[in-house]
This record gives C-alpha cells, sequence and structure tokens, in this order.
C-alpha cells in the first residue's frame, strides 16, 4: 500500500511495525491454560476532513482455559494516545475488560458461564463479516458483553442460549462515564445534550437457532428476545427496555449471506425527554433514539488459495448494510455501509473496509452525540479503515 507522504512511518511505527512480524509467543501454561493477545495498529483515512492517521490501536491480554468440564476466559484492553484518542497523553489511559468469566460443561451439548459474558442476542458472534461491526454495535445488540449467567444447549439441529444479567461491566478506566468495550446504557456526559442517567439491571436474553439445509445452502435461522429493567438515577423510576429480531445465515461454497431484522424498544423514565436514552462505550457518551428497527444484509465471499508467494491467506471479500430506522417521525435514519476485504499476512492479520455512512456518529464527522439519536448532518460521507492486528 502506498501511504501519502504525511504518512510516512516515523521510527517508532517502524519498530512496532517490526515487533508484529516476530515470532509468535503464544503460552501453553498447561494442557488446558493458554495466554495470548495481540498488538494492532490502524490507519484512518478521510480527505473531506483532512485525516491521515497512522498509529497504535489496541493492545490486549487474553487467557483461555477448557478442559473436560472446566472452562473459562478473560480478555482486557488498552488505549490511548493515538488517534482517535490522542486527547490522551499516555497509551494506556484508556483500558477495559471485554471478558472474564468461568463456566462448567455438564456434558458435551450443556454449559453454563458465569461472569462478565457475551449477550447472546441476534447473528452470532457478529451481525455480519466486518470488522468495524454494524449499527447494531453503537445501538447496544452487538457485541454486548454483561455480568450475569448463561446457559448454553445444543440438540441436534436446535441451539438454545438463554442469560440473565444483573449490569454491564464496571467502569474501566478514561475520561468520559462510558469507559467499557460493549455499548451500554450509561450516564451521560456533560456534552451530550439531552443526555439522560440511567442503568440497565436484570437483563433476560432467549436466543432460539436452527440448522436446516435449503437447497444447497448450509444455514441457520433464529429468533431472539431481550428484556430489562432501565433505572433513572434522577427520578428514581425504573423503565424498560425491550428487543427483538429474526436471523438468517448461509454458506453455499465460498458465499456467505447473512441478514437480520430487529425491534428495539426502550421507553425511559427520564426527567426530560425519553426520545432519547443515553448509551456509552469506548471513552464516550451519547444519545440512541429509544424506538427503532435495526436492519442489517451481509454478503461474503471467500478466496481460495495462496498468493504473493505462500503469504496471502484466508482472503475474505464483503459488503455489509446496516441501518436504524427510528420511530420518531422527525429522527433521521442513520446508515452504515462497509466494502472491505479481510485476509492473512504472514503471521498478521488484516482487514480494510471502506466505510459509507449518513447519521453515523463514527463516520464523516456527523454529530457524535446526536446522529443515532434526532440525527447528524444527514450527508454521505466515507472513510477508509485498516487495521492490522498481530495475535499471539
Amino acid at each position: 500500500m502506498h501511504f501519502p507522504d504525511s504518512l510516512r512511518l516515523s521510527p517508532s511505527f517502524l519498530a512496532l511495525l517490526c515487533s508484529f512480524a516476530a515470532p509468535a509467543m503464544a503460552v501453553q501454561v498447561t494442557d488446558n491454560l493458554d495466554l495470548g493477545g495481540a498488538i494492532r495498529a490502524r490507519w484512518d483515512y478521510d480527505p473531506d476532513r483532512d485525516i491521515q492517521k497512522f498509529g497504535l490501536d489496541t493492545v490486549f491480554l487474553s487467557a483461555k482455559y477448557n478442559s473436560d468440564t472446566w472452562i473459562g476466559e478473560a480478555q482486557y484492553r488498552f488505549y490511548g494516545r493515538s488517534y482517535p484518542y490522542q486527547y490522551t497523553k499516555d497509551y494506556g489511559d484508556i483500558q477495559f475488560a471485554k471478558l472474564a468469566w468461568v463456566g462448567y460443561k455438564f456434558n458435551p451439548e450443556q454449559q453454563v458461564h458465569v461472569g462478565l459474558d457475551t449477550v447472546p442476542f441476534g447473528l452470532q458472534p457478529y451481525f455480519g463479516s466486518t470488522f468495524y461491526e454494524t449499527l447494531g454495535n453503537v445501538i447496544g445488540l452487538e457485541d454486548v458483553q454483561q455480568i450475569g449467567a448463561r446457559y448454553i444447549q445444543q440438540s441436534g439441529d436446535w441451539n438454545l442460549q438463554a442469560g440473565y444479567y444483573l449490569r454491564p461491566a464496571w467502569q474501566g478506566k478514561g475520561t468520559s462515564k462510558g469507559v467499557t468495550f460493549s455499548s451500554v446504557v450509561s450516564e451521560a456526559d456533560s456534552y451530550v445534550a439531552d443526555g439522560s442517567d440511567n442503568q440497565e439491571r436484570n437483563t433476560v436474553v432467549l436466543r432460539v437457532a436452527k440448522a436446516l439445509d435449503l437447497g444447497p445452502w448450509k444455514s441457520e435461522v433464529g429468533l431472539s428476545g431481550l428484556t430489562s429493567s432501565l433505572e433513572n438515577k434522577d427520578t428514581h423510576n425504573d423503565g424498560r427496555r425491550n428487543a427483538v429480531a429474526v436471523h438468517y445465515l448461509g454458506k453455499n461454497g465460498p458465499w456467505g449471506v447473512q441478514l437480520q431484522a430487529a425491534r428495539q424498544q426502550m421507553s425511559p423514565r427520564n426527567p426530560g425527554t425519553d426520545e432519547v436514552v443515553t448509551l456509552g462505550g469506548y471513552d464516550g457518551t451519547y444519545n440512541v433514539a429509544s424506538r427503532g428497527n435495526l436492519y442489517v444484509a451481509d454478503v461474503s465471499y471467500d478466496v481460495a488459495g495462496k498468493y504473493l508467494f505462500d503469504q496471502v491467506s484466508g482472503v475474505k471479500l464483503y459488503v455489509n448494510y446496516s441501518a436504524f430506522d427510528k420511530s420518531a417521525d422527525d429522527f433521521k435514519t442513520s446508515q452504515r455501509v462497509i466494502l472491505g476485504t479481510s485476509f492473512s499476512l504472514s503471521k498478521l492479520w488484516v482487514a480494510t473496509e471502506w466505510i459509507y455512512g449518513k447519521n453515523d456518529p463514527y463516520i464523516g464527522g456527523s454529530s457524535y452525540t446526536q446522529s443515532l439519536g434526532a440525527g447528524g448532518s444527514d450527508q454521505w460521507e466515507n472513510q477508509l479503515y485498516m487495521n492490522i492486528g498481530y495475535y499471539f
């Protein structure tokens, strides 16, 4: 890839890339326990806003345990200093846990997890093939972890997952009131107009999916439901959050299709407007429309073979579309399109994505705090994004 002159690598970035190319250092402590992690860099290019940034993105450490009966996983992440966290002084000024759970396998078909674990809602583990993830992530439905218990049962072609979660993850270290890995209901920072202060409690989730063949397509169809209480810290009254989703996942040779439709309806007891609820994550807080429909469509293609002297493999091409259509008449629909590819380059894993968004808090400078609520610039904006990771 050719980088513009302003992105030519400094000695520190060269040292970073050299560290990526070092031999893998995974540690198998015992036959059952593995310690690992990742070092990831990112490149952001937005010509309309004159953003050309390359720097260290994430460092995370992980542990996994797996035996005939006991299982578990933990992951802790560090961010800071580099874009988009250039406002912090040191790397590690932003940090939080993603996972921290232990589990027990009753038998090969049944297990239970307890701790900070993934909420089983909709397509799993993500709502598509993208690295950047869909709008489902920022409205609090995709890749969400909370503290509680999850039961998993596989019965033939049927997969059942049920969860009860006491609360979202505890806040990590950062500058905001939204310092968690997941996008979760949060107390608003002072910069969020019409922000609220709610705490999500007692989340109950049920997901049922069935594997089946539809002609040549190996498929899965599923239904998910979620309900929780929203405890408002100002009025001391409880509202509710309800969500339901139907999904389809299909695979036919190299082709993959993922489809999902979801409805989220929150009825907060805010002292001000009930049309928005403040969510937070990744060291920021923002408003999300209380009621709306999420639509996701993803098509992917796996490219067989190895290339460039067998250094490039596992190539996947994909396009993903997600939209959050809000129920309030004067709220503008949020949309995100991602056209991308991911592949392995020697010991690195690389995702390169062109992201095209409208009323998207993360794309093109549309309002970060209001795009998922009333709306932002209401214009299509785009940027290029690359993530380069060394996993060990």
